[in-house]
């Protein structure tokens, strides 16, 4: 059970925080509040003064401006679905938690410009189904799309399956508004893709972890919705084999690729055992498993040829063909239904549940150059045998974007692995190859030893005068993201 905090109301805020958005959404009493106050992970949690709803821009400015006159931290959340600690406030600051679930109209979409306007708790899902009835799309997708919000994706720079085609959540914005630490509010709702009149305070906000402001709505561009799709899973020879079938799958359909997921049979095993009724795509041993999807919005790809097949699946049918022969790819499965291609993503999406369900485990988000993508794996994994971890990696191969698990390798104890001894091993082959630590999942809490022992010097002084300049009372999110001098 949380613990109250006491003689927090003595001065009236929590009466203020009733006053600007209605009694009904100021929660305190413990049990209301703990969902709020404890990360998904159920690593990191906290006490909080209140948990605030707003269900505008204007109540959102008004906390803020409240408590930066009282020195109260402000802790922007949204679907709650963070691994690192970030939505959650940290011991030691009376915080209130400022819930944006609220804040969840499309305020508009133009189908003709192709964007969309989207308060900050819109769920992502709900943005794709708003989107597909102007047949558009906003590409945007990964696992949590059914909880997850729009504002939690910005603060984030969440990317997911499709970044290998359409970017990260920062190449899909248009503009934003937000909530400054003093309570100002900024508005560039314009979704103008061409405006270079000074600093880009949309980027600088994107990806902070609601350190510098709270953003409370967004313009996103969308895409023409494919008319053809193409899902396959393969064993390829090896990582290197598998980037050249990218590439030549790239070439070939004119960059049609939107996604290419890297499941290696450990990955493939641990979904299984959890979750038998999904089945395996393959049978037998992956070498290197890919799924992969093609898809494209013009007419003749998705026009049907004289044996009822589809030219779009027909083309990569017969390069995938080609590949084969050239020993690239060494099998394949192509969904031949919606329910089979539904079956491929569901196994994709189940994998953080199972590696969950298995059991203790440390999550890795990192990024390579993907040329370096192969070494990292080669070198780590037999690593980690050696030291009793057995590697769940999934990853989004497309982008450089590995999710790394390490897990107790079977008759192993997890309480007794040597876990920093293997971090330390993972982070100095990754800064030798030139990687991330945080490749879409953010800092958080639980990054911030890390990032203060490997972020360049130079640019964590920059980012802490940035800080400072626009925050100079600590109150937006404080204990996140930023590590202490």
């Amino acid at each position: 059970m949380i613990e109250a905090i006491q003689n927090t109301d003595a001065d009236g805020v929590v009466d203020a925080f009733r006053t600007i958005v209605g009694e009904a959404h100021v929660l305190t009493r413990p049990a209301d509040v703990e969902g709020y106050v404890t990360d998904w992970t159920g690593q990191y949690r906290a006490t909080a003064l209140a948990v605030v709803r707003p269900a505008t821009t204007r109540e959102v400015a008004e906390i803020v401006m409240l408590c930066n006159a009282r020195n109260i931290a402000v802790v922007p959340q949204g679907g709650r679905t963070g691994l690192c600690g970030g939505g959650v406030p940290v011991a030691g600051r009376e915080s209130v938690v400022v819930s944006l679930t609220r804040m969840n109209a499309v305020r508009s979409l133009d189908a003709k410009g192709r964007t969309v306007i989207a308060e900050a708790g819109v769920v992502l899902e709900t943005l794709h189904d708003a989107a597909l009835k102007h047949e558009l799309v906003f590409p945007l997708v990964f696992g949590a799309k059914g909880s997850c919000t729009i504002g939690g994706n910005l603060s984030t720079n969440a990317g997911g399956s499709n970044v290998v085609r359409y970017g990260n959540t920062r190449e899909l914005c248009l503009g934003i508004e937000a909530v400054m630490p003093d309570g100002t509010v900024i508005n560039a709702l314009t979704g103008l893709r061409k405006d270079n009149t000074g600093y880009d305070l949309k980027d600088l906000l994107i990806g902070a972890e609601g350190t510098l402001g709270i953003i409370t709505a967004a313009v996103f561009k969308l895409f023409p919705a494919p008319k053809a799709r193409t899902t396959a899973f393969l064993s390829v020879d090896s990582l290197d084999a598998a980037l050249s079938v990218l590439n030549h799958l790239q070439d070939h359909t004119g960059g049609g690729v939107e996604a290419f997921e890297y499941m290696p049979q450990p990955a493939l095993n641990v979904i299984c055992k959890v979750f038998p009724a999904i089945r395996r795509p393959l049978e037998g041993t992956v070498a290197t498993g890919i799924l992969v999807e093609v898809a494209s919005s013009r007419p003749n790809d998705a026009a049907e040829m004289q044996d009822g097949t589809i030219r779009l699946s027909t083309e990569v049918m017969e390069l995938l063909g080609e590949l084969m022969e050239e020993g690239l790819v060494l099998d394949a499965m192509v969904a031949q239904s919606e329910q089979q291609r539904t079956d491929l993503w569901k196994m994709r999406e189940s994998i953080l549940e199972a590696i969950t369900e298995a059991g203790p485990a440390y999550h890795l988000d990192i990024s390579l150059p993907l040329a370096r993508i192969a070494r990292f794996v080669e070198e780590m994994d037999p690593e980690m045998d050696q030291l009793g971890f057995q590697p769940l990696t999934v990853g989004h191969l497309g982008d450089g974007n590995l999710h790394y698990a390490l897990s107790a390798a079977e008759g192993r104890d997890w309480e007794t692995l040597p876990l920093e001894s293997a971090k330390e091993k993972v982070f100095a082959l990754l800064s030798e190859l030139g990687g991330s630590f945080s490749a879409e999942h953010g800092i958080g809490q639980s990054k911030l030893p890390v990032m203060t022992k490997l972020k360049e010097p130079a640019q964590l002084e920059v980012m802490r005068a940035i800080k400072q300049a626009l925050d100079p009372n600590n109150i937006l999110n404080p204990g996140k993201l930023l590590p202490p001098n």
